[in-house]
């Protein structure tokens, strides 16, 4: 089973969720998909045993074969190429490495160079097979990085759980595509609200089965949360609450069913709901 773990916006707890939920089931895969800013080792401690450079093909011009027709401009959708009067400029950060301009040129004066984007690294930590991806500083587009690492999702595992993004963005469409179940987690905030709206939106269209978990209850309108949840049809797996214990071991990097033991039967609950609701 590949079980997505997603959230509408930044900062709802789904790394803790994540992290917590594969520490309770033990022998699965957990991969960190937020490739901007990964930050699931630093709760699972993982011994690193492996590194893959990731990059991206962007088109190199052969200017002494080039007409400067204009072609590769036109096809290209993120405007990663301008063809000047005599003069063709190549904007490799915009590059998406659809290698659609390539085989557009007349006269085949474009070739592809490969440009690093970021890293992937693999490891363990315990009985957890651990990966995450390192996006390179000021790149744009992390989406090649997380096809890379999604290869990882093979092997002879009963689980593996996505560490997604959070947001609506080509990332987390990316992170979450071919998963089993997507596990939303959210907090009863207006902004937990809206952003978990444009999360179910997307889900919905990729015909997804999906679940809520409800971070920090009680800190604010539960009962507005649980409304929109049950018009929706989204079912309430399981709800964390607002509790300052929680947010002492988050903050220092620990894992609260290691230290809370009523929380690990929380978490081997929602493991065994999110089974029963697939």
């Amino acid at each position: 089973m590949i079980l997505a773990v997603a959230s509408g916006k930044g900062g709802t707890g789904k790394t803790l969720v994540a992290t917590n939920l594969a520490r309770v089931l033990g022998k699965v895969r957990l991969l960190d998909c937020d490739v901007e800013e990964p930050n699931a080792h630093i709760f699972l401690n993982p011994e690193i045993t492996q590194k893959i450079e990731v990059g991206i093909p962007v088109p190199r011009i052969d200017e002494s074969s080039c007409t400067y027709c204009g072609r590769c401009a036109e096809v290209c959708a993120y405007h990663a190429i301008v063809v000047a009067r005599h003069k063709v400029l190549i904007f490799p950060e915009l590059c998406h490495g659809c290698g659609g301009c390539a085989p557009e040129c007349p006269v085949e004066a474009i070739s592809e160079v490969e440009r690093p984007i970021g890293v992937v690294e693999l490891g363990k930590a315990a009985e957890i097979e651990f990966g995450h991806g390192v996006l390179n500083v000021g790149e744009l587009s992390g989406v090649r990085l997380i096809k890379e690492l999604k290869k990882q999702m093979k092997g002879g595992l009963e689980m593996v759980i996505l560490d997604a993004p959070p947001g609506a963005s080509c990332p987390t469409v990316e992170s979450v595509r071919n998963a089993d179940y997507c596990l939303l987690v959210t907090e009863p905030t207006p902004f937990g609200l809206y952003d978990l709206s444009l999360a179910v939106k997307f889900l919905r269209e990729m015909r997804m089965p999906r679940g809520v978990v409800i971070n920090r209850a009680g800190l604010g309108n539960d009962d507005k949360l649980k409304d929109f949840c049950r018009g929706e049809d989204l079912p309430v797996l399981a709800e964390i609450p607002f509790d300052r214990k929680i947010a002492e071991i988050y903050s220092r990097g620990g894992l609260i069913v290691e230290q809370i033991p009523e929380y690990r039967i929380v978490f081997q609950d929602l493991a065994k709901r999110i089974l029963e609701h697939k």
